[in-house]
Order: structure tokens, then sequence, then C-alpha cells
């Protein structure tokens, strides 16, 4: 790409960026993001480096097919240079000399030599295939007036910008020479009979408001003829500018659509996980910690505030009704950084997140290791296990890791984006590191996707990554670890083998982030692949270079070391993107949510869910004993406001405890309750009483169903039936289905 000298005084640019002939060529993006920099200084909006680095790519691309385009027609550009002399007259040498001046290469800028004496010069294999500089200059007007015609490069117009060639002769020049190449033969690439005056109209023709879309015309039409080097750079460049469109505009969710229907291949292999004799019996009742604990104050008028002083009474309800199973949110030893940055926003009440982790201990303020022993062993004299998150993608920005293994957590030397700046308060309440989010967040003018970890004694400044999966802003109380290190997937298992000792159950939070090619996806995407986390892309890899560092997937090596070292262990994935099955059938998984099941019963897409289990019991229907189905998550809304409390819910909730697979219940499901728990609440912030009504319905619909889950978990028996109307069409809004275990029918 060539500059004005007017455009390199008014930014005053290193010489750095330049070559001998005066053109600025990005070798990655961080060359670009320094060049974008300098011009952010001086402008009220910072520049994306990535659309310089897309404008260089273009030039390049030109100067490539403009190369085998001499090569085919030997001899055209001296055949131009003698037209525009012969037409041009003094002209010629004039325009030149002023191109020359005004956008020069360093001996020029420099003022080593005269635009005339560099002229001059004859230079092998330079420009026309050593016709000298001459050419190379002509060359150069022609692709100047190309970028200028460009309207999605006009933003950068004062780069390139011609106007301080009006006085000359420049637009008779750049018109004779661009009519003069209409008639020559065409290049042949782009349509028979297309000329080189076609072929640099082209792109911008193709998508004149898009860098993006014609760097992907030049790779569609051309890229046979850059070479596989070239390629791969434009395909970064293609990833840059997406990266970029999510950074400024929010990320766009993929994977949205959550009430697909299934459709399976046998493409992948077949490697299920047994279950023990107690999982198929398992129902799940889920429960945020701090809040329940503070109802059960309310409701027994007393302190009750640790885990060991939960009453027994509860307990004995929870079996009464059918639970084997009760999910506890947030045990986990939190961040305090994420209290602070909660409280700072004006959640003075706040606890941290549930899955901004400080290190894999019970939370002494809910009694510690001590406490849970209590609770867990009256839990199991009721047959109820107890069940734990493990957050497998992230620790908490002030985690023990995050402070003693800071290499174990994705980063950068220099912040991803110049316009970031790291001024606010250190979070930390270590000595020994300083915490700082980025200053944008905190008036929420930007969401970085980095931090800044200094380490004092080393003296050494790290930019960490946020945790993020790529559908929402980065998780700015996280920090991201780094699945690419083996030491790191080690780091990790020891802790899944930690909590499998502890708790039987244990449910793997965003676990579709850790497959694969999801990693690769997110952190590392191969050139042409990028765009769904920002600044990512210059990490990238190919798929063999990924391979290399991460040669087998984790959760099969987790799944395999857990039923070896940690037996009797209940692996419940929640994981989403299309990949429920992959994670019970050949990742091994023992359960994995089904959202399907919530969102199409809600919406009462009943002809979808019907289809869905059809598709699956046709493909393999151990995957539907594996769905854990639920009508509300921490992360939805309410069951009471998703379903409502009347016959809608209750023939909803008959389906979750008869289909085959694990019924999970939510916190106030039951009760009726409309609040949805954040994951920072100590307590409800709703006076809500429970609907005695409503549970009572529960008594006598529900709790008795709980109490045969055998008979309908499994799927070796169980049948799906069409209800046929009078007409002969499928009444596709009944769900008519028979379970069996032994003699026990249903």
């Amino acid at each position: 790409m060539l500059t004005s000298r007017a455009s390199r005084l008014k930014y005053n640019f290193s010489q750095d960026f330049f070559r001998p002939d005066g053109h600025v060529t990005f070798a990655d993006l961080t060359s670009a993001r320094a060049f974008a920099a300098q011009m952010s200084t001086l402008r009220a909006d910072p520049v994306p480096a990535s659309d310089l680095y897309a404008l260089s790519l273009l030039d390049e691309a030109l100067h490539i097919l403009l190369k085998h385009y001499y090569g085919r027609y030997t001899g055209v550009m001296g055949r131009a240079m003698g037209m525009l002399q012969s037409n041009l007259g003094s002209k010629y040498d004039l325009t030149l000399t002023k191109f020359t001046e005004e956008f020069p290469p360093l001996s020029v800028f420099r003022g080593e030599v005269t635009a005339g004496v560099y002229l001059a010069t004859k230079m092998p294999n330079f420009g026309d295939f050593g016709r000298g500089v001459r050419a190379a200059a002509i060359e150069e007007m022609l692709l100047t007036d190309n970028v200028n015609k460009n309207p999605a490069a006009s933003r950068y117009k004062d780069l390139f910008d011609e106007v301080v060639l009006n006085k000359s002769a420049y637009k008779e020049f750049t018109s004779r020479l661009l009519e003069f190449f209409a008639h020559q033969p065409g290049i042949g690439t782009i349509g028979q009979g297309e000329t080189l005056t076609d072929l640099l109209a082209a792109p911008v023709k193709a998508s004149p408001d898009s860098l993006e879309g014609q760097l992907k015309f030049i790779l569609e039409k051309w890229g046979h003829l850059l070479g596989g080097e070239f390629t791969a750079r434009l395909l970064r460049g293609m990833d840059f500018l997406r990266e970029e469109i999510i950074r400024q505009h929010g990320p766009v969710d993929t994977f949205s659509a959550e009430t697909y229907v299934p459709t399976y291949s046998d493409t992948e292999y077949e490697r299920y996980s047994e279950d023990q004799e107690w999982m198929p019996r398992l129902v799940l009742m889920a429960k945020n910690a701090y809040v329940w604990l503070d109802q059960l104050a309310k409701k027994y008028q007393r302190e009750i505030n640790t885990l060991d002083q939960v009453p027994d009474e509860e307990l004995d309800l929870l079996a009464a009704r059918g639970f084997t199973g009760l999910w506890l949110i947030g045990l986990w030893e939190r961040s305090r950084a994420s209290q602070k940055i909660k409280q700072r926003m004006g959640q003075q009440d706040a606890v941290a997140s549930a899955y901004s982790l400080h290190a894999y201990d019970i939370a002494s303020d809910l009694g510690g290791w001590n406490a849970l022993e209590s609770f867990r062993a009256r839990a199991w004299q009721r047959g109820i296990r107890l069940s734990a998150d493990m957050v497998p993608n992230h620790m908490g920005i002030d985690s023990n890791w995050v402070i003693e293994h800071p290499d174990w957590f994705l980063s950068a030397d220099v912040p991803p984006y110049s316009s970031y700046t790291f001024n606010s308060e250190n979070l930390s309440d270590d000595s020994r590191v300083a915490i700082v989010l980025e200053d944008h967040y905190y008036n929420h003018s930007d969401a970085s996707v980095v931090f800044k970890l200094h380490h004092y004694q080393s003296d050494r400044t790290r930019y960490v990554y946020h945790g993020n999966d790529g559908t929402s802003f980065p998780w700015n109380d996280t920090a991201q670890l780094d699945y690419s290190k083996p030491e790191v997937r080690e780091a990790v298992i020891q802790i899944i083998l930690h909590v499998a000792r502890n708790f039987p159950i244990i449910r793997f939070d965003a676990a579709m982030t850790l497959a694969k090619k999801h990693i690769q996806r997110l952190w590392f995407p191969e050139p042409g692949a990028g765009g769904a986390i920002p600044s990512r892309s210059q990490f990238g890899m190919t798929k063999a270079e990924f391979d290399e560092k991460v040669p087998v997937e984790f959760w099969r090596e987790v799944v395999d070391r857990v039923a070896a070292e940690a037996p009797n262990t209940l692996l419940l994935a929640e994981a989403f993107w299309l990949m429920e099955g992959y994670f019970v059938r050949t990742l091994g998984m023992h359960r994995v949510y089904n959202s399907a099941f919530m969102h199409m019963l809600r919406d009462e897409d009943n002809a979808k869910y019907r289809m869905a289990i059809k598709n699956t019991l046709e493909f393999d229907p151990q995957i539907l004993k594996r769905y854990v189905n639920f009508m509300n998550n921490p992360d939805e809304k309410t069951a009471a406001e998703q379903f409502g409390k009347s016959d809608k819910y209750f023939g909803i909730c008959t389906l979750l405890s008869t289909l085959p697979g694990l019924p999970m219940f939510g916190h106030g499901q039951i009760e009726g309750f409309s609040e949805k728990y954040g994951m920072e609440f100590r307590r409800a912030k709703l006076e809500e009483t429970q609907d005695d009504g409503l549970i009572q319905a529960h008594e006598w619909r529900i709790f008795p169903l709980l109490h045969r889950r055998r008979l309908f978990a499994d799927v070796e028996n169980f049948l799906l039936f069409d209800f046929y109307l009078p007409n002969g069409s499928v009444d596709e809004n009944v769900f008519a289905y028979s379970n069996r275990h032994n003699e026990d029918r249903g």
C-alpha cells in the first residue's frame, strides 16, 4: 500500500513501516495495529487495524495479479509507456515526477535523491521485469487511482488522497492508461474477454462497501494465482475484519437456534459410558446455595448460614418428594475480585459469581469442608446424592492459578487493541500481583477481551484473556485457560478428580467450549475460520498444528480417567451447539443437557419435539436416555414465567417426569417462585411466598411419578405412538408413549 507524503508527515509515521519503494506492507496484524495506533492519535475514533491490514492485502493482491498479466503479455507495459509518451508529450515526465514526489520511495522522502534522479534508475526485477522504476511508478499510479475509487477505503482516503496531483496531468494519465488496457487481451481469470481494466475494477464492483467482501471476491476468483502463503494471509485478513465487526457491534450467537430438530450421521464412533445401577433412578433438584440457605432461615425462623445448619426436615421433604440428587450451585470459594467488580457496578449486596472461582474449596462462609461432610452424610442417609459444578473453561481473575501459574492462561505481551487502557483500581488482594480491568468496562463503552496482570517480583505484565464462549461478551471476572498446553489439561483433570472424590455427580459448566473443534474455533482458529473472539485470529493454527498441540478430545480423556480413578461418578455436561449426541455417544458423558425439551414445549412446537424424539430413536435410542430434561435452569427464566402454573405446566412436567432421561427441577419451581436468581445473589430480592396450591398439585400429580422413576428412565422398552384423528392425520399435540421395567409397566 503506497501512502502519500502528506499522510506520512501528518501522522508522523516511523520510517520502519515503509519498504525502500515507499510501500507499507504489514507482516502481521501487530504491525498494522502499531500503524493504526499512530493514526488514532489524530482521529476522533480509533482506526481499526484490520481495515488497514485489508487495504494492504488488496494492494498486494493486485500487484501479484499485475505481475501475472505482465508475464503473460510480455512488453505490454512498454507499449503502454510508449502510448503515454506519444499522447502526453512533456506532461508524461512531469506527471511521473509529481507522483513520485507526492507518493515517494524512502530515498525521495528523506531527500537523499530527487524524484527525477530516482525515476532514471534501472533496477533489475523491479516493476515490469527490469524495465525500471518508471514502469513501477506507472503501476503505482494505476493502483492509487483504483484505491481512490474504492468506497470501502474512503474512510482512510487521507493516506492516499490523489487531490495533491490535481494540478498535474495525473487524471489524463490514468484515464489513458485504463483505456489502453481496456483494448488489450484479457487476463482470462474473471471471465471470457475481461480485460486488465475490468480486473482492477472487479473487487469494488462486486462488493463496493465491504473490504471483507472484496478480499473474499479476490480469493474466490483469483486464489489459484496468489500462492498458498499469500492466500493464508488473505484468509487471516478476512478473519481480522470479522473480529472487528464483533468488537464494534457485539458477538453474533451462531448457535442461538436452540429449538432445532436434531438429525444424526454415523460419522463418529460409539463409546458410551455404562450407567451404574443408581444412575437411571436419579431425579435432580437444583438449588442456589446462598439463596436457599437464606430462604430456609426464613422458613424455619432460625439462623441457617452454613450447610451443616440445613434442617433434617428439609432433606426429609426432598426425599419424600422423590428427589435423589441435589445440585448445589455456588459451593466453591469464589473470586474476591468478582465481588469487588459487582459492588463497584452498584450491586452492593452481591457475592462473587458462582462461576468465577478462586479455588476448589468449599466456601468458608458456607461452612467449609466440615460443614459439607455433615450435610453430605445426612443427605445420603435419605438416599440423596450431592452434585457440584466444575467450571473447566476458566478461573476467577484473581484465582490461585492466575497468580501462581500465569502461563496456564491465554495472554499476550501487549494489549490487542490500542484503545485499551488500564488505569482503574487494582482488584487483587495478593501483594504479589496487580489485576486491573480495562477502563472502558466501567462505563460500558467497551467490553475488553483481556485484563492486565502484573507480577511485581518479575516486573512482567501480561494481558490475560477473559473467559469467553463467543456468543456474548467476555466474562470479565474470569481468566481463560490455555487448553493447547498439556500441563493445563492435566491440572484441570486433577481438579475434576478432586471434585469426583467428594461429589458423586459433577455438572460441567459450558462443556461444549472444550470440545476440540470449539477450542480451535474460539482460540486458535484456522485461516478463514476466525472471528469468534476478537484478536484471536493472530494466534491461529492450521488443523495439523492444532492436532499436534491437542491430539485427543479433552473430554474423552476426562471420562476415561474418572472411570479409572473415581468410579461411580456421574458426569453431566452442559453442552449445546448441536453437540448433545456427540457428548454422550462418543465422548462418554453419562448425561447431557437437552435444551430442546424446554424451548420446544414452552413454545408449543409439539410436532418439532415429537420429531426430535423420533429422529433420536431412529438413530440411536441410547442418546434419549442420557438427556437431562428441564423446564428451567439458572440461565433461563423461571418455570412459572415460561410455563405458568396450570394445565400447560403440569402437562409438560408430566412429560419431564415420565420420558426417558434425567429430570431436573429448578430452584423455586415447585414453590412457584417467579424470580430468576443471579449467580451473584446472596439472597432472593423478591419477597415471595410459596404457592401451596401448586405444591399440593405436585404432590398428587408429579411426586408419585418421581418415585417410579426407574420405570420411565430407560429406552429398551420405550415406545412412542402416533395418535390418529378421524381424518387420518396425526395429532402432533398428543404425546402417547409407554415404557416398562421388568414387570412394571407405565
